[in-house]
């Protein structure tokens, strides 16, 4: 594990529980920060935190919700200080099916989650990271959101659009010493799987030519860096972590 150094910061990572979030929450403290889980899981977040150590703490809280976001916020500030890095990871894969078949509120509430969250949670943290004149905010996007999968439309949009708001909050806090960038990972093998057939998780496979998913413990590497100091000019940018799928 190279050294990323985190000593000295405060972090949010939404979905923080398990899969990607887990392992970025164990990433960051090994590299001195401080962590707090957002995770709707309470239970979960809480055996999480306990496992990794004193430096995390849980909360439970519905991204797409504005008052808990806030409420949120208010509690994190009391328990860690501040907040000076935000990794929107909270997501979920929704239904596979097509764009015909899939039902509105399937729809509405991937998008809830995938597009409404992060802007939710970017929307009230970003002042306090503009009144410290400091931030780092880590969007988890998908390789999906770059091409459109199959009978995923829902996910596919709502990743596509997390990049668009990652471009447009990059450029509108481009004057203040926070940056602002998207990943996009091919799938891991996370929970989230079993929100897939056996069938979709094939065809992502089989589209990736390294042939193989990703680790949780690369897309954390990757992330730890973004969400460091050193990551001081590269802003509303996405950084392609797919196994060679991407072709832009």
């Amino acid at each position: 594990m190279n050294k990323i150094d985190l000593n000295g910061r405060c972090a949010v990572v939404t979905g923080g529980a398990q899969g990607f979030g887990r392992a970025i929450a164990e990433r960051f403290v090994a590299s001195g920060a401080k962590v707090a889980i957002w995770d709707h899981d309470q239970p979960l977040a809480e055996k999480t935190a306990k496992e990794i150590g004193a430096a995390v703490t849980a909360f439970k809280v519905d991204v797409s919700d504005l008052p808990a976001v806030e409420k949120t916020r208010d509690a994190t500030l009391k328990a860690i200080g501040k907040i000076d890095i935000l990794v929107n990871n909270a997501g979920i894969a929704g239904v596979n099916k097509t764009v015909w078949d899939t039902d509105l509120e399937e729809w509405r509430k991937v998008m809830r989650i995938n597009l409404d969250g992060p802007f939710i949670c970017c929307k009230a943290i970003v002042p306090s990271m503009v009144k410290q004149n400091y931030g780092r905010i880590v969007n988890i996007a998908s390789i999906a959101g770059k091409e459109g999968n199959a009978n995923a439309a829902h996910y596919s949009a709502s990743k596509a659009g997390l990049i668009a708001l990652t471009k447009s909050l990059g450029k509108e806090l481009a004057g203040y010493e926070i940056a602002v960038n998207a990943v996009t990972p091919a799938a891991a093998k996370t929970a989230i799987f079993d929100q897939l057939t056996q069938q979709h998780i094939d065809f992502m496979l089989s589209k990736i030519p390294k042939g193989r998913f990703v680790l949780v413990e690369e897309l954390a590497a990757m992330v730890a860096w973004l969400a460091s100091e050193d990551c001081a000019f590269s802003t509303g940018a996405v950084f392609d972590i797919s196994g060679g799928r991407a072709t832009y």
